[in-house]
Protein backbone atom coordinates (compact mmCIF):
# COMPACT_ATOMS: atom_id res chain seq x y z
CA UNK A 1 0.00 0.00 0.00
CA UNK A 2 2.59 2.37 0.88
CA UNK A 3 4.20 1.45 -2.74
CA UNK A 4 0.47 2.39 -4.43
CA UNK A 5 1.25 6.04 -2.08
CA UNK A 6 4.80 6.93 -3.25
CA UNK A 7 4.19 5.26 -6.90
CA UNK A 8 0.93 7.60 -7.24
CA UNK A 9 2.80 10.55 -5.50
CA UNK A 10 5.46 9.86 -8.53
CA UNK A 11 3.96 9.70 -10.96
CA UNK A 12 1.53 12.97 -9.76
CA UNK A 13 4.48 14.87 -9.54
CA UNK A 14 6.09 14.04 -13.10
CA UNK A 15 2.62 14.84 -15.14
CA UNK A 16 2.11 17.92 -13.07
CA UNK A 17 5.42 19.58 -12.94
CA UNK A 18 5.82 19.90 -16.67
CA UNK A 19 5.68 23.98 -17.64
CA UNK A 20 2.31 24.44 -18.37
CA UNK A 21 -0.28 27.65 -18.67
CA UNK A 22 -2.03 26.86 -14.70
CA UNK A 23 1.69 26.43 -13.38
CA UNK A 24 2.76 29.64 -15.08
CA UNK A 25 -0.22 31.71 -13.82
CA UNK A 26 0.20 30.40 -10.08
CA UNK A 27 4.22 31.45 -10.57
CA UNK A 28 3.47 34.94 -11.50
CA UNK A 29 0.51 35.03 -8.97
CA UNK A 30 3.34 34.25 -6.64
CA UNK A 31 5.82 36.21 -7.09
CA UNK A 32 3.09 39.33 -6.95
CA UNK A 33 2.03 37.56 -3.73
CA UNK A 34 -1.97 38.05 -4.76
CA UNK A 35 -4.25 35.44 -3.82
CA UNK A 36 -1.84 32.39 -3.40
CA UNK A 37 -3.99 30.36 -0.83
CA UNK A 38 -7.16 30.44 -2.74
CA UNK A 39 -5.13 29.88 -6.50
CA UNK A 40 -3.04 27.07 -4.73
CA UNK A 41 -5.97 25.11 -3.29
CA UNK A 42 -7.88 25.50 -6.48
CA UNK A 43 -5.66 23.99 -8.09
CA UNK A 44 -4.85 21.07 -5.76
CA UNK A 45 -8.08 20.13 -5.00
CA UNK A 46 -9.41 20.25 -9.29
CA UNK A 47 -6.95 17.97 -9.54
CA UNK A 48 -8.00 15.63 -6.97
CA UNK A 49 -11.50 15.72 -7.89
CA UNK A 50 -10.15 15.40 -11.63
CA UNK A 51 -8.18 12.30 -10.35
CA UNK A 52 -10.90 10.70 -8.62
CA UNK A 53 -13.30 11.20 -11.44
CA UNK A 54 -10.61 9.67 -13.48
CA UNK A 55 -10.62 6.44 -11.12
CA UNK A 56 -14.16 6.32 -10.73
CA UNK A 57 -14.64 5.72 -14.18
CA UNK A 58 -14.82 9.15 -15.67
CA UNK A 59 -11.41 8.35 -17.97
CA UNK A 60 -13.75 5.88 -20.12
CA UNK A 61 -16.60 8.50 -20.60
CA UNK A 62 -13.80 11.32 -21.47
CA UNK A 63 -11.96 8.94 -23.66
CA UNK A 64 -14.92 7.64 -26.15
CA UNK A 65 -16.24 11.18 -26.19
CA UNK A 66 -14.90 13.06 -28.86
CA UNK A 67 -17.72 16.29 -29.35
CA UNK A 68 -15.99 17.07 -25.73
CA UNK A 69 -12.48 17.08 -26.28
CA UNK A 70 -13.00 18.64 -29.81
CA UNK A 71 -15.09 21.35 -27.52
CA UNK A 72 -12.66 21.33 -24.83
CA UNK A 73 -9.93 21.54 -27.84
CA UNK A 74 -10.74 24.64 -29.43
CA UNK A 75 -12.11 26.67 -26.43
CA UNK A 76 -8.40 25.79 -24.86
CA UNK A 77 -6.87 27.20 -28.10
CA UNK A 78 -9.00 30.11 -27.85
CA UNK A 79 -8.53 31.08 -23.89
CA UNK A 80 -4.78 30.53 -23.72
CA UNK A 81 -4.04 32.33 -27.15
CA UNK A 82 -6.00 35.18 -25.35
CA UNK A 83 -4.56 35.28 -22.58
CA UNK A 84 -0.39 35.19 -24.17
CA UNK A 85 -1.96 38.08 -26.29
CA UNK A 86 -2.60 39.55 -22.86
CA UNK A 87 1.09 38.88 -21.55
CA UNK A 88 2.92 40.07 -24.72
CA UNK A 89 0.62 42.89 -24.19
CA UNK A 90 2.12 43.45 -20.67
CA UNK A 91 5.39 42.58 -21.69
CA UNK A 92 5.50 45.19 -24.80
CA UNK A 93 4.01 47.84 -22.31
CA UNK A 94 6.00 47.36 -19.03
CA UNK A 95 5.91 50.06 -16.64
CA UNK A 96 2.41 48.77 -14.25
CA UNK A 97 4.26 46.05 -13.42
CA UNK A 98 5.85 46.22 -10.43
CA UNK A 99 5.59 44.22 -7.12
CA UNK A 100 4.17 47.02 -5.19
CA UNK A 101 1.65 47.93 -7.53
CA UNK A 102 -1.48 49.28 -6.02
CA UNK A 103 -3.89 47.23 -8.92
CA UNK A 104 -3.60 43.81 -8.08
CA UNK A 105 -5.97 41.27 -9.82
CA UNK A 106 -9.50 40.83 -8.17
CA UNK A 107 -9.84 37.12 -6.59
CA UNK A 108 -12.74 36.31 -8.13
CA UNK A 109 -11.18 36.99 -11.82
CA UNK A 110 -7.88 35.46 -10.53
CA UNK A 111 -9.80 32.05 -9.74
CA UNK A 112 -12.08 32.30 -13.19
CA UNK A 113 -8.63 32.56 -14.93
CA UNK A 114 -7.54 29.80 -12.75
CA UNK A 115 -10.31 27.76 -14.05
CA UNK A 116 -9.84 28.59 -17.60
CA UNK A 117 -6.26 27.47 -17.37
CA UNK A 118 -7.49 24.47 -15.52
CA UNK A 119 -10.69 23.05 -17.36
CA UNK A 120 -10.44 24.43 -20.44
CA UNK A 121 -7.06 22.71 -21.35
CA UNK A 122 -7.32 19.23 -22.97
CA UNK A 123 -3.70 17.96 -21.45
CA UNK A 124 -5.53 18.01 -17.87
CA UNK A 125 -7.91 15.60 -19.05
CA UNK A 126 -5.87 13.14 -20.63
CA UNK A 127 -2.90 13.52 -18.09
CA UNK A 128 -5.29 13.23 -14.66
CA UNK A 129 -8.56 11.98 -15.98
CA UNK A 130 -7.24 9.02 -18.41
CA UNK A 131 -3.54 8.75 -17.83
CA UNK A 132 -2.95 8.73 -13.88
CA UNK A 133 -5.99 6.72 -13.73
CA UNK A 134 -5.56 4.17 -16.14
CA UNK A 135 -2.17 3.42 -13.98
CA UNK A 136 -4.41 3.21 -10.77
CA UNK A 137 -6.92 1.17 -12.09
CA UNK A 138 -4.04 -1.65 -13.04
CA UNK A 139 -4.17 -2.18 -8.98
CA UNK A 140 -6.99 -4.04 -7.31
CA UNK A 141 -9.03 -1.99 -4.17
CA UNK A 142 -8.18 -0.43 -2.16
CA UNK A 143 -4.79 0.15 -4.27
CA UNK A 144 -5.54 1.76 -6.70
CA UNK A 145 -7.02 4.72 -4.40
CA UNK A 146 -4.18 4.99 -2.34
CA UNK A 147 -2.10 5.66 -5.56
CA UNK A 148 -5.18 8.60 -6.51
CA UNK A 149 -4.07 9.58 -2.69
CA UNK A 150 -0.23 10.08 -3.49
CA UNK A 151 -1.08 11.76 -7.05
CA UNK A 152 -3.72 13.80 -5.25
CA UNK A 153 -0.80 15.09 -2.50
CA UNK A 154 2.18 15.55 -5.21
CA UNK A 155 -0.41 18.30 -6.34
CA UNK A 156 -0.90 20.07 -3.02
CA UNK A 157 2.48 19.83 -2.74
CA UNK A 158 4.30 21.27 -6.04
CA UNK A 159 0.75 24.35 -6.13
CA UNK A 160 1.73 24.84 -2.38
CA UNK A 161 5.98 24.60 -3.49
CA UNK A 162 5.05 26.87 -6.67
CA UNK A 163 2.62 29.86 -5.12
CA UNK A 164 4.65 30.17 -1.95
CA UNK A 165 8.30 29.72 -2.66
CA UNK A 166 7.48 32.03 -5.85
CA UNK A 167 8.18 34.97 -3.10
CA UNK A 168 11.87 33.98 -2.94
CA UNK A 169 12.19 34.92 -6.50
CA UNK A 170 10.69 38.63 -5.70
CA UNK A 171 14.56 40.33 -5.04
CA UNK A 172 14.70 39.31 -9.08
CA UNK A 173 11.57 41.23 -9.71
CA UNK A 174 11.81 44.67 -8.76
CA UNK A 175 12.63 46.12 -11.96
CA UNK A 176 10.24 45.99 -15.21
CA UNK A 177 12.71 44.73 -17.30
CA UNK A 178 12.38 41.59 -15.16
CA UNK A 179 8.60 40.88 -15.67
CA UNK A 180 8.50 41.98 -19.45
CA UNK A 181 11.23 38.81 -19.67
CA UNK A 182 8.98 36.90 -17.25
CA UNK A 183 5.58 37.87 -19.34
CA UNK A 184 6.98 37.72 -22.30
CA UNK A 185 8.17 34.13 -21.55
CA UNK A 186 4.61 33.07 -20.59
CA UNK A 187 3.36 34.83 -23.70
CA UNK A 188 5.57 32.19 -25.87
CA UNK A 189 4.20 29.23 -23.49
CA UNK A 190 0.56 29.92 -23.73
CA UNK A 191 0.57 30.35 -27.85
CA UNK A 192 2.61 27.62 -28.17
CA UNK A 193 0.09 25.75 -26.14
CA UNK A 194 -3.07 27.14 -28.26
CA UNK A 195 -0.78 26.84 -31.55
CA UNK A 196 -0.43 23.09 -30.04
CA UNK A 197 -4.32 22.31 -30.03
CA UNK A 198 -5.01 23.98 -33.20
CA UNK A 199 -2.86 21.77 -35.07
CA UNK A 200 -2.74 18.63 -33.29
Amino acid sequence: MNTDFGTGFATGLALIVAIGSQNAFVLRQGIRREHVLPLVLFCALSDALLILAGIGGAGVLIRGNETLMLVTRYGGALFLGGYGLLAARRAWVGGHMQLNSSTGTPLGAALMTCFGFTFLNPHVYLDTVVLLASIANQRPDPGRWVFGAGACIASLAWFSTLGFGARLLRPWFETTLAWRVLDCLIALTMLAMAGALLLR
